[in-house]
């Protein structure tokens, strides 16, 4: 949108637009008394300088008049534009020296008018021009029938150019700050989604799972306590136990804080070592296995956080589906890799054809969206009555 120096907005303004107008006007007003004072100066007490002196504040009251107006007062805007041309016009007329009061009256309407008004009333100003100089000059000279239409042409077609480059560019800048907040838009709507993913992972391998162990617990301890009641007790404690970690890992993932073995100040060696207490019974035993490979056990925290939270939701399935009497936890430290076996010598199942996790439809699939975030894979090797392996491989070598 051209900045018109007769229609100034009250809102904000480009600081170039602004300069340049204020450049237009400082022309038109040295221009406007430099052409009296040399009219005064040749012309002397001539009967139509008081007209002269008298046009020219009109002209300068009308042009400093148009800087007050708003952008919402375009057509009385208009009739200042025009009242200042007419006022110049009449000036011309009778004293040719105002002629070059016309060059920024031209920029005026070319920022101020459509293209065609524009056009046509540059065509004007030229022709006043023209006919001023040929007045003034002692005789005819071909130079002044073809320069200022020349000058005002080459000014028309550059203005107009630079207009259309700045339109281009204020385009591309719309483009370029819409297509942000759309950008921004979609990353806000995939944060919500990856996080809404991420708390259906936490809830299922914290609450979720300690839920399904503390009802397996209990149920085990109803079935027996009538005939081993000492059994019986052994599973409720067992029971409160887990209720007791599970309810330290909710108040931890209200707070978005590690794993509950891990925030204790814990490695991953010792974090699987406390899972596989909690998890062995007498019908369960759990056993952890380290291979450092020569390398420091020490792992970045997403990477350990990840590894534990796919060993508990591996055991919560050995103890609903696989009827395991033995599992082994083996976490392999190479050079540029994490593994982490989960061996069961349960019934086993098709992987092909059947997921282990039944209805519950979050515990395979959550392993591997989680491993997924970090570069990792989960691979499955079972078939049954071969009990299970599942295998949690993380890259290291751009995470140290």
């Amino acid at each position: 949108m051209n900045l018109n120096p007769y229609l100034l907005s009250g809102g904000p303004v480009d600081p170039d637009a602004r300069r340049f107008g204020a450049v237009v006007h400082a022309a038109f007003l040295l221009l406007l008394g430099g052409a009296l004072a040399r009219f005064l100066l040749r012309h002397p007490g001539e009967p139509r300088t008081p007209w002269i002196i008298a046009l020219s504040i009109t002209l300068a009251a009308l042009h400093l008049l148009g800087r007050t107006g708003t952008r919402d007062d375009r057509d009385r805007g208009g009739v200042r534009l025009a009242a200042v041309v007419a006022v110049w016009m009449v000036l011309v007329v009778l004293a040719p020296s105002f002629a070059w009061c016309a060059v920024p009256l031209l920029y005026t309407g070319l920022r101020t008018l459509p293209t065609r008004a524009a056009l046509a009333l540059v065509a004007v100003l030229t022709a006043f021009v023209v006919a001023a100089q040929l007045r003034l000059a002692a005789a005819v000279d071909p130079n002044l029938l073809l320069a200022p239409p020349a000058v005002a042409a080459l000014a028309t077609a550059v203005f107009l150019r630079a207009e259309r480059q700045s339109d281009r560019q204020r385009a591309l800048i719309d483009d370029l700050v819409r297509t942000r907040r759309e950008l921004a838009a979609s990353e806000r709507r995939a944060g919500t989604l990856a996080e809404r993913q991420r708390l259906s992972m936490e809830i299922h391998d914290t609450l979720a799972q300690g839920l399904s162990s503390q009802r397996m617990l209990l149920q085990a301890a109803d079935r027996i306590w009538e005939s081993d009641p000492g059994k019986a007790r052994t599973h409720v404690r067992s029971a409160g136990s887990v209720a007791e970690h599970n309810l330290t890992e909710a108040r931890r993932f209200v707070h978005d804080l590690a794993p509950a073995d891990l925030a204790r100040g814990g490695d991953l060696p010792a974090a699987l070592r406390a899972l596989a207490g909690r998890e062995a019974d007498d019908f369960l035993t759990v056993r952890v296995r380290v291979d450092g490979g020569g390398r420091s056990p020490h792992l970045p925290d997403r990477v350990q956080s990840s590894l534990l939270r796919v060993a508990q939701g591996a055991l919560a399935n050995v103890r609903e589906h696989a009827d395991a009497t033995e599992v082994t936890l083996t976490l392999t430290l190479l050079d540029d890799e994490a593994v982490l076996d989960i061996t069961d010598d349960g019934h086993g199942f098709d992987p092909a054809s059947t997921a282990p996790t039944g209805t519950r439809g979050h515990g395979l699939p959550a392993m591997r969206a989680r491993l997924r975030q970090l570069g990792g894979t989960l691979t499955v090797e079972s078939a049954p009555g071969e009990g299970t392996v599942v295998s949690a491989a993380v890259p290291l070598e751009h995470r140290r």
